[in-house]
């Protein structure tokens, strides 16, 4: 279609230009030109018609040159925007299309193309500025250099020649190690000021210029300044925290110390509770620990200064007071060995103490602190014989009893049917019990003494006498006594036969005052005949049956008896005071009666 348009426009263009030679012809033929004229004429126009095609030409040359360049230009531009894009899944439509193509329609099927690549350039390069902006500022904060201007990051980015979305992701994902670098470096910075707020406000601190000394933008005053949070804020942050704890721990053992001592000197001088109260803020830091003292301004300075004034306070009333002091625990030492059965030490008695004070020649503290070390060796002193006092005690408990039955069995109307005499029956039972077990007590108590005084290297006083000794003197008492016993029932059973014989012979029972007269001087019991076949009753016993007195450990007590002489006396005498009755004469005297019965065995 194309060349038939072209054949057709150049049959015209022929067919004018032939009129027109004609024409022109014609006119010259008018004019009288000569033929030579014609000629020259003619080939005049056919050059210049020649001039002007060429021209034509060239410009038509031009022209398609200057097509081919930007067809060129664009599909250069094409290939370095899917370079950059990374979008390698386009192609270039000149490529795929014939090759018939003309050049206005290669750069019309490429333009569009490559104006839609450079709209997403724009939009690719400012997410890499963005994000390198952000990147920039988050490196900028944790090195803590701070940009001015976002000059760099343009530079940087207008210079990216990888606009690829792999590229893209790239900065992404170190942008976001970097948010959470910051968030975790935020946090620990907020953790650490948190800390710093607390310490302060257990010292007494001012928090505002503790952080403003690390870094003024963790005030808080600074409000279109960001925190912080590089590594010298952090680090000094740390700094600032082994500071104040170790502030802490120095005034938490000050006051400790102090407060150690307040109470000493409270409880030397009985101060009254409204007083201590006074402090009871300090005083609760004695048994807390470091975690665990959080109030505010417990361990400032002025509460500090508040607790030394007291103490020297109450030191200057503990000098003017110190002999009381010392006589009170003096005291209270005693007691504690009165109660121990223990003998206290004599270096500090009240005389002695008085005596040093008064001349001057011992610092009353160190007499007092003298004492104390006693109470607190005479209290472990208490726990080490706790064992053994407490057996005592238990032992001394079924002696009492045993009194008790004694005088009880001495009553004539303990069976009578007063008032109380049911109770006095149980007790009665109970007391023959215990009494049974008072042997297997004292040697028990024997072997744990013995076993005490081998551990402890020393002997075991009780009231300042061994305690081994007492119970020896006990048992050997308790069996004079019980051969005591023995022999008066004997006794009273001889006297019995004799009274049965001398009734036989006489007629009548003989008065008090007749049975005495058969007593001879020498002890012995004379019978009808002038015999002497009865022995004597032993002179501590006495015919009604009473018995000597079986001593236990508080009679050696010289601040609650004075049984101790008559105990050494009782332990030191000769065993042949006694009469014992033999078994021959025993037998004699039952045959001789016409008696069935045999006196126990001595």
């Amino acid at each position: 279609m194309l060349a038939i348009g072209s054949a057709t426009t150049s049959i015209h263009t022929s067919s004018t230009c032939t009129a027109l030679l004609r024409e022109l012809e014609q006119i010259w033929n008018d004019i009288g030109e000569s033929d030579v004229e014609k000629d020259r004429m003619l080939f005049e126009l056919e050059r210049e018609c020649l001039e002007v095609y060429r021209r034509k030409v060239d410009e038509a040359a031009n022209t398609k040159a200057r097509f081919h360049q930007m067809v060129a230009t664009k599909e250069a531009e094409l290939a370095t925007l899917v370079a950059a894009l990374g979008e390698h899944d386009i192609h270039s439509p000149i490529k795929t299309e014939k090759r018939s193509t003309t050049l206005k329609e290669k750069l019309a099927s490429v333009t569009p193309l490559v104006e839609d690549l450079m709209k997403r350039k724009y939009e690719r390069l400012k997410q890499f500025a963005d994000i390198k902006v952000q990147i920039e500022k988050i490196s900028g904060e944790i090195s803590g250099l701070h940009l001015v201007n976002n000059a760099l990051s343009s530079k940087t980015v207008e210079e990216e020649h990888d606009l690829s979305l792999r590229r893209l992701d790239e900065y992404q994902t170190h942008l976001h190690t970097l948010q959470k670098e910051k968030s975790d470096r935020l946090q620990k910075v907020l953790q650490c000021v948190n800390e710093v707020h607390s310490l302060c406000g257990v010292l007494g601190l001012d928090f505002g210029q503790t952080v403003g000394d690390v870094d003024p933008s963790l005030q808080g005053t600074h409000v279109l300044k960001s925190t912080n949070i590089s590594n010298s804020t952090l680090e000094g942050l740390e700094r600032t925290i082994f500071k104040l704890k170790t502030e802490r721990k120095a005034r938490i053992q000050k006051l400790r110390d102090v407060v150690a001592k307040l109470f000493e000197l409270w409880n030397l001088m009985d101060s009254s509770k409204e007083e201590r109260n006074r402090f009871l803020r300090i005083t609760s830091v004695l048994g807390s620990s470091e975690s665990e003292i959080t109030e505010r301004g417990v361990l400032s300075t002025e509460n500090i200064e508040k607790a030394l004034e007291e103490l020297e306070r109450l030191s200057k009333l503990k000098a003017s007071r110190m002999k009381e002091l010392v006589f009170k625990k003096r005291s209270e030492l005693e007691e504690i060995c009165r109660l121990t059965h223990t003998e206290p030490d004599t270096s500090t008695s009240a005389e002695k103490a008085t005596a040093l004070i008064d001349s001057g020649l011992v610092d009353p503290s160190e007499l007092l602190a003298n004492i104390e070390v006693q109470i607190i060796k005479a209290k472990d002193e208490a726990m080490s014989r706790k064992e053994i006092t407490d057996r005592i005690d238990k032992w001394l408990s079924a002696c009492a009893e045993e009194n008790w039955l004694e005088n009880y069995n001495q009553d004539d109307n303990r069976y009578s049917a007063g008032r109380g005499a049911h109770i006095n029956l149980k007790r009665a039972e109970r007391a023959r019990v215990a009494i049974s077990k008072i042997s297997a007590m004292v040697d028990n108590l024997i072997n744990k003494t013995l076993a005490w005084e081998d551990e402890n290297k020393a002997y075991f006083l009780y009231d300042g006498v061994r305690l081994v000794s007492i119970l020896d003197d006990y048992k050997l008492t308790r069996q004079q006594k019980e051969e005591e016993n023995r022999q008066s029932k004997v006794q009273k059973k001889l006297q019995g036969l004799l009274l049965n014989q001398n009734e036989a012979m006489y007629g009548s029972k003989p008065s008090p005052r007749r049975s005495n007269s058969f007593r001879m001087t020498n002890g012995h019991l004379a019978t009808g005949n002038g015999t002497c076949s009865v022995p004597p009753t032993p002179r501590r016993n006495s015919v009604s049956g009473k018995t000597s007195e079986v001593h236990t450990p508080r009679s050696y007590s010289g601040r609650h008896n004075g049984y101790i002489k008559e105990m050494r006396r009782l332990s030191t005498a000769p065993l042949n005071n006694y009469v014992a009755i033999s078994k021959e004469d025993t037998m004699s005297y039952a045959s001789l009666c016409g008696s069935d019965e045999s006196p126990p065995m001595g």
